[in-house]
């Protein structure tokens, strides 16, 4: 659990970086677009441009800062939220507080929204288009427990056909192709679960399926994908590896060669950043927590229907009584709310998004190492708040506590 202090891709220190120079790039977007005379023309571009950066910012505050809680979020240490371009060397910064960086997101977002448009992009999955904007909202008032909110932004992706037409379908499509073709197709702009693709200079297309450190294990792999759920029936994912570790074919790395005679160059992945999966999930929590288990749980066996193999509503339809029978207890919303978070554990595997879930409910990790012991990051282990980059400093910014 030591912090990583390098500046090489996949480190939290570039991901900082990285974000920041987006902001910069939306910031500059902004300014141009003010000295143009803010024409209703470029109305779509100034939505993107307030949107991304809301998102930018809202990253690296759930990462480098404490995790939104509203007890506590005056207090909590946040991060810059840079709203001009920067035309000095070195300038000085407040980190400000949770509570007022979320408040700017919320500012950015809402005046970005409305101005949004799917029309002036020729593949609108890779700009912030307004599907993904709506996404971006229903996760964003999810973590802030506005769930009437979440209910309605992810409504909005829903729209009056449902989700369903929009989601993958692991259980008939996916079933029947070959690795190659998943691992290509999963993270493509034509695959219509995709809300947001973003093409990312990472090596992780590489590494989380052949490194046992951040691989998955055949044990844990079998327990989430070939063990019992709630619902009934066998999980569809099209699992791949061998003994050593197992993973699902979500990336397919683009190597781009600087030097073609020595084979030298960079590796890229076309990450999805929002998908409707992720948005059902997001209004099944908010129902939850709402108190409307019907239509929880609609949405949950919406999800279940293209996830279950050979799937029949005979057999697979979730129920309050399943469900509490399955974890063996009366507490039918802590044991709705374990479900939620257990099938998004396994739809986002490899993605990241468990990180989030492990912040939100303050859920201890443990790891074993190849010696036979185990290593715990506790529920409120300080170290979960990934340390900002140690020239910030410089910046008159503090660094996170130890």
């Amino acid at each position: 659990w030591q912090d990583n202090v390098q500046l090489d891709t996949d480190t939290p220190q570039n991901y900082w970086s990285s974000c920041y120079t987006a902001i910069a790039a939306a910031n500059q977007a902004l300014e141009s677009i003010k000295l143009l005379g803010d024409k209703p023309s470029l109305n779509p571009q100034k939505g993107e441009a307030l949107v991304a950066r809301a998102y930018a910012h809202f990253m690296l505050v759930n990462l480098f800062a404490k995790f939104y809680d509203a007890t506590t979020a005056t207090s909590d240490l946040g991060i810059p939220y840079v709203s001009e371009p920067e035309k000095v060397v070195i300038k000085q910064y407040s980190r400000g507080t949770v509570e007022s960086v979320y408040k700017m997101i919320e500012a950015d977002l809402l005046a970005g929204l409305p101005l949004v448009s799917d029309q002036v992009y020729k593949v609108p999955t890779y700009h912030f288009n307004t599907n993904a904007a709506n996404a971006f909202a229903s996760r964003f008032y999810l973590y802030k427990k506005d769930y009437d909110k979440v209910i309605l932004y992810a409504s909005k992706v829903a729209g009056t056909a449902g989700f369903i037409i929009n989601m993958r379908n692991w259980n008939t499509n996916y079933a029947q192709k070959s690795f190659t073709i998943i691992s290509t197709e999963y993270s493509q702009a034509t695959e219509k679960s995709n809300l947001l693709l973003a093409e990312t200079g990472s090596y992780w297309g590489r590494y989380y399926s052949a490194r046992i450190r951040y691989g998955l294990s055949s044990n844990t792999g079998r327990n989430l994908y070939f063990g019992t759920n709630p619902a009934g029936g066998n999980f569809a994912y099209s699992l791949f590896g061998s003994e050593r570790g197992i993973f699902l074919p979500k990336y397919n790395e683009l190597f781009v060669r600087v030097n073609p005679s020595a084979n030298i160059g960079n590796g890229y992945n076309m990450n999805p950043l929002f998908t409707t999966e992720e948005v059902l999930f997001n209004r099944a929590e908010a129902y939850l927590y709402k108190g409307d288990a019907t239509n929880c749980l609609a949405d949950l066996n919406t999800f279940l229907s293209l996830r279950i193999a050979a799937y029949n509503p005979a057999l697979h339809t979730l129920t309050i009584a399943k469900n509490n029978a399955f974890y063996n207890t009366t507490n039918s919303g802590g044991a709705l709310l374990q479900t939620i978070l257990d099938y998004r554990r396994r739809e986002f595997m490899h993605e990241g998004m468990r990180w989030f879930d492990i912040l939100r409910y303050k859920i201890p990790v443990t790891h074993n190492n190849l010696n036979g012991t185990k290593q715990t990051l506790a529920a409120d282990d300080k170290r979960k708040v990934l340390q900002i980059p140690q020239e910030s400093v410089l910046s008159g910014m503090p660094l996170n506590p130890r």
